[in-house]
This record gives structure tokens, C-alpha cells and sequence, in this order.
């Protein structure tokens, strides 16, 4: 008589019985379609037990834990599918990239993309994209930097620093430096220093705003004439909101939440470039520009930068460029 033959296998002593582990992934992957992240990484987790993984299964698992911020992890996992040379190299190295970013590994973002750049690995359409990313990295780095600076205890203001012809004689990112400094001091000594700078046509405009925020967190009681962006507005700080607290805004800002509900990473980005801009038109916010093509436009911009194409209001794209430009003080 036949003996029969066993079907099932174990592992650890864990009896596992066919298609136990292909069950278990082809939900996992129902579950990341329906946004369901956190069942998916349990599915993964448990047939991935049991499995090397393949390409596919391992780039959707490390996405799904992406989109739960469990950034350890998808690093982990994009590791172990770059160690694989994945057909899709570059777009698991960009979410790989990004992973780090959110880990604040900065310097190795850093130089991973300017190894690839100089090694010729990206494609020339490519090219601009992986340019931007490192970009973003420098930007997200450097403010993570004047955050955790130490906060200063002397209260003394050197007034000769801030005098409007020997100030507008610096480059724009030494003024930035001397004015963050000022962030934890009595600044009522220079306001009239302050005032010189900021109506000044020549100051830079994303100067301008950090020093009407300096006024505006201090609430400093003094008029104003901004010009900016064609427009000119009368102000006084005392009576004025921060960026973050003015009305399109709160606006802008529901209306991302609403359309990005199921895609929180990119939310994440749009938030920080909503937060970054907002700062620059301080205080016309957006200008004429509804709150909704705003925020629409947004989610475009973002998309953009990584790789998607699609239609879109240029002229308003155009104009988040702009702002995004002014942020890293350059001229536009």
C-alpha cells in the first residue's frame, strides 16, 4: 500500500499548510488597495515569516509601513529588496531616500544621491527629480539644524548689525542667520531697525516675513508698509496673526487634509511646503488665488517632483516654484 504523501510543511515547528503563505500575501495586498495599512503589515509580516519574498511583495510592504510611519522598518525591507537588484531600482532607491529623510539620516540621503549622480546610475530624465529630492533633503537638514541650536541667555542686540545699510550689505543668507539669532532676544531696542528692513524695497522677500514674525511673536505695537508681490499691505504686528493662523491658511490647509485623507505621506510633504510658503507671502497669503486651486495645486506639485504627470494649472505650479525658490532665498 501507497504511503501518503505529507502536505503540509513546517517551519519552527509551525505547521504550514499550502497555500498558507500565498493566502496570506494576496490579502495583505487587498489590504493595502482598500488603505488598510496596518492589516496589510500584519499579513506581510506573518508570510514573510515563512518566505524570502519576492520583488513585488516586498516593495508593496515597505510602502505599506511607509504609509504608517513605521520608517525602521520600510527602511529594512527596501534594504533587503536593494540587495536584490529590483527591476525597478530607482523608484524603491527614491522611497528608500525618502524613508531616510523621515529618519533624519540626512548626510546619507546626501551622499547615496550624489553617488548616483556622479556614477552616471540615473537616467537623464530622471535626473532632475533625484537634483530636487537632494534639494528637499538640504532644506528639511538645514532647518532641522537652526531648530535644535541652543537658545542663547544674553539678551544684549548689537544694533550696528541691524542698521539698514550695513544689514543689505550681507548676502541674503547671513541676514537670515542674523535674524534668527534675534529669535529669543528683546528685540524692542531695533525696532526701528526692523521697520527700516522690512520696508525696504530691496530686502528680500522671505526676509521681510521672518523679521514681521519676530515683531508679530513679540507683539511689538508699530505700523508698517509691506510691499511684496506687487501689493502692498499696512500692518501692525501687535494686531496681527502668525502665518500659520491666518484664514486661507486654515483653509488651505483643511482642504489638503480632506483630499489626502488616504495618502499620508504625501500629505506629510504638502503640509511642510504649505507651512514653508505660507512664510514667504507673510502676510497676503496665496494673493488672489483661490484656496481651493491652492491646495489642488499643491498635491500636483508634489506629485510632480516625483515623477507624476498630469494636468494641472501650470500658472499656479509656476507659482509655488517661485515661492519654493524665494524659501531657499534665491531671486525670481
Amino acid at each position: 500500500m501507497k504511503k501518503k504523501q505529507k502536505k503540509y510543511t513546517t517551519f519552527d515547528n509551525v505547521v504550514i499548510f499550502p497555500g498558507t503563505v500565498e493566502k496570506l500575501i494576496a490579502q495583505a495586498h487587498e489590504f493595502v488597495e482598500n488603505y488598510q495599512y496596518d492589516l496589510a503589515n500584519k499579513n506581510f509580516e506573518e508570510a514573510l515569516k515563512y518566505t524570502e519574498g519576492d520583488e513585488l511583495t516586498l516593495s508593496v510592504y515597505a510602502y505599506s509601513l511607509y504609509e504608517v510611519k513605521s520608517f525602521e522598518k520600510a527602511k529594512d525591507v527596501c534594504e533587503r529588496l536593494l540587495s536584490i537588484g529590483p527591476t525597478m531600482y530607482l523608484e524603491v532607491m527614491e522611497l528608500y531616500l525618502t524613508i531616510c529623510m523621515q529618519l533624519k539620516q540626512f548626510k546619507q540621503v546626501e551622499r547615496i544621491i550624489t553617488s548616483l549622480l556622479e556614477e552616471g546610475a540615473i537616467p537623464e530624465e530622471q535626473i532632475e527629480k533625484f537634483e530636487r529630492l537632494k534639494d528637499i533633503n538640504a532644506n528639511i537638514a538645514g532647518n532641522v539644524v537652526k531648530q535644535e541650536e541652543p537658545v542663547r541667555n544674553n539678551n544684549d542686540v548689537d544694533p550696528e548689525m541691524f542698521n539698514l545699510q550695513q544689514f543689505m550689505s550681507l548676502p541674503p543668507s547671513k541676514q537670515l542667520n542674523a535674524v534668527h539669532e534675534l529669535t529669543m532676544l528683546n528685540i524692542r531696542p531695533i525696532v526701528h531697525h526692523l521697520k527700516a528692513i522690512i520696508e525696504n524695497e530691496e530686502t528680500h522677500p522671505f526676509i521681510k516675513s521672518i523679521v514681521l514674525i519676530l515683531l508679530v511673536e513679540q507683539q511689538v505695537d508699530t505700523n508698517l508698509t509691506i510691499r511684496k508681490f506687487d501689493k502692498v499691505m499696512n500692518v501692525n504686528p501687535a494686531k496681527l496673526e502668525l502665518p500659520t493662523k491666518m484664514p486661507q491658511f486654515t483653509q488651505v490647509s483643511k482642504l489638503v487634509v480632506e483630499k489626502l485623507e488616504k495618502e499620508p505621506s504625501t500629505l506629510e510633504m504638502v503640509e511642510y511646503l504649505i507651512a514653508k510658503h505660507s512664510i514667504v507671502t507673510y502676510p497676503f497669503e496665496w494673493l488672489s488665488y483661490d484656496s481651493e486651486d491652492v491646495a489642488i495645486s499643491y498635491i500636483d506639485f508634489v506629485k510632480t517632483m516625483f515623477g507624476s504627470v498630469h494636468e494641472m494649472d501650470y500658472e499656479l505650479v509656476e507659482f509655488l516654484q517661485n515661492l519654493e525658490k524665494l524659501t531657499e532665498l534665491q531671486e525670481v
